[in-house]
């Protein structure tokens, strides 16, 4: 068995060829940047950028199964390599925000919808996992407070249910290992549903200091916004982060990928602590 591993690179797809390494299965680590993965020795890396038909075929070639990040530029032509290149299964790394109404018109949600639906339209097995807010998602916040001395925030009211990367890498891994649990959809999420202010509250007491909280007023989050992030995913956003007054649903889905409990959001708080220190 050989398990090819788009977006290597990325938090959960490094982690992922971590655990199918040390589990002593056969992983190519992909990435639109090879000379830049540090995967474990004698890992197998090949160039792949999903949007990128060229690169599909020699990464594809004797791959039985693969992990797939949702770029969906080229996903059908993806997919018919994949069929191809006897691909038999293959697990996506989804969000949850397709199982929300109106996802073919989120930006958010349209471009993981569009590659669940390809490969459910093709003859190949998938499995999704829609994940739910990842606890990296709060890094940023280090950034916010070193230039302000405080965490700035639209709406820190706003709830979501911060899920660990090596929970979805371990996710990936049972699924990716074990015929009896693919072909169905997968829900993950952490243990706790949390407010934007208790993330906070959390990762200082981490850090062993003060975090302010800053309410600071939408259009103004959305002018200083990351500059990789479009406008449409911006406002996005911010119309979640507005909606989201109430916890959010939570599942046992990690725990039964993975026969533990999902990570809480304190065990990423002490992992990354220092980042709010200095």
């Amino acid at each position: 068995m050989t398990v090819l591993v788009t977006g290597s690179r990325g938090k959960v797809g490094s982690l992922l060829v971590q655990i199918l390494h040390e589990r002593g299965v056969a992983v190519r680590a992909a990435s639109s940047s090879p000379e830049k993965l540090s995967p474990p020795a004698g890992t197998e890396t090949v160039r792949l950028a999903l949007d990128t038909p060229a690169d599909f075929a020699p990464a594809l070639d004797g791959v039985d199964s693969v992990f797939l990040y949702c770029e969906p530029a080229a996903v059908d032509a993806f997919v018919e390599q994949a069929r191809t290149a006897g691909v038999e299964h293959v697990v996506i790394m989804s969000a949850d925000a397709v199982l929300r109404p109106g996802a073919a018109d989120d930006p958010i949600a349209a471009p993981h919808l569009a590659v669940e639906q390809a490969l459910a339209a093709s003859p190949l097995t998938s499995t999704p996992l829609n994940c739910g807010a990842l606890a990296s998602n709060a890094l940023p916040w280090a950034w916010s407070l070193k230039a302000r001395g405080a965490v700035g925030l639209p709406y820190p009211d706003s709830h979501a249910d911060p899920v660990n990367e090596r929970d979805i890498a371990e996710a990936a891994c049972a699924v990716l290992t074990d015929p009896a649990l693919r072909g169905r959809s997968y829900h993950l999420t952490g243990p706790q549903s949390l407010t934007f202010a208790e993330h906070v509250a959390v990762i200082a007491a981490a850090a062993g200091r003060d975090i302010p909280v800053e309410r600071i007023p939408p259009q103004v989050w959305r002018a200083n916004k990351p500059g990789f992030m479009p406008d449409d995913i911006a406002d996005a956003l911010l119309e979640l982060w507005a909606a989201s007054t109430e916890p959010v649903p939570l599942t046992d889905h990690v725990e039964r990928l993975t026969g533990h409990p999902a990570r809480p959001f304190t065990e990423w708080a002490a992992q990354h602590a220092h980042a709010f220190r200095s």
